[in-house]
């Protein structure tokens, strides 16, 4: 009699765990964690001649969460548009990224002063019919900062006619022909919804960078 009401015992208390822990679980797999997204999209567009690109920047949970934000970006292309590069971006200079949802009266930024930049170097090399970029991701307090930091960069210190010294030119050599913080050119119902934190990283470690040719239906 003492075993059978321990065996019902048990099974009351096992009922119990499930209950209270399963539905926890379902919880805790249903919220997904979001990142950062860079990527480099490529297409022809009607009336153009040879494939034209951006770089677009968007906050997901995976690459093909990103689908719908990528069409609105680029409507020329009439939906067809691939990836020819891509990273979940999370750390950066040494720096940790992490995107968190923003409370009522939040700033964009994380509360720190570091802050995340876009740079695209433009360069030309003689003979060559062709102006050569250079894609790279920065932190700094400011954009003055930043520029410094791509400065430093092997493209900016060897792209350029071989008198040209390795400084910003608008006409030969090495050139900044964009400068963004991330959040300035992110979807903006993604600017009232999400905030981004720039701290610093516990072991840094570069990000992975995918390349190839990436169908949007394949994603």
């Amino acid at each position: 009699m003492q075993l059978l009401s321990l065996i019902v015992t048990l099974k009351i208390g096992i009922c119990f765990i499930i209950f209270i822990i399963i539905p926890q679980t379902s919880l805790d797999l249903s919220m997904e964690k979001v990142n950062l997204y860079m990527l480099l999209l490529g297409c022809t567009p009607p009336g153009r001649h040879i494939e034209q690109h951006d770089i677009f920047f968007s906050i997901g949970t995976t690459l093909a969460s990103l689908k719908p934000s990528i069409f609105e970006f680029w409507p020329e292309a009439g939906g067809k548009i691939h990836v020819d590069a891509w990273r979940s971006v999370n750390q950066v200079d040494g720096f940790q990224i992490t995107v968190e949802e923003r409370e009522p009266g939040q700033g964009f930024s994380g509360t720190g002063d570091e802050k995340l930049f876009f740079i695209n170097l433009g360069g030309y090399k003689r003979n060559e019919f062709e102006e050569f970029h250079y894609k790279m991701l920065a932190v700094g307090k400011d954009k003055s900062v930043a520029v410094q930091k791509s400065m430093k960069t092997s493209f900016y210190l060897h792209t350029g006619y071989d008198q040209a010294n390795s400084h910003v030119d608008d006409k030969y050599g090495v050139d900044v022909d964009e400068l963004y913080q991330i959040e300035d050119i992110l979807p903006g119902a993604q600017k009232e919804k999400y905030r981004i934190v720039v701290s610093h990283a516990a072991f840094p470690k570069e990000d992975e960078i995918f390349l190839g040719y990436f169908k949007l239906d394949k994603l």
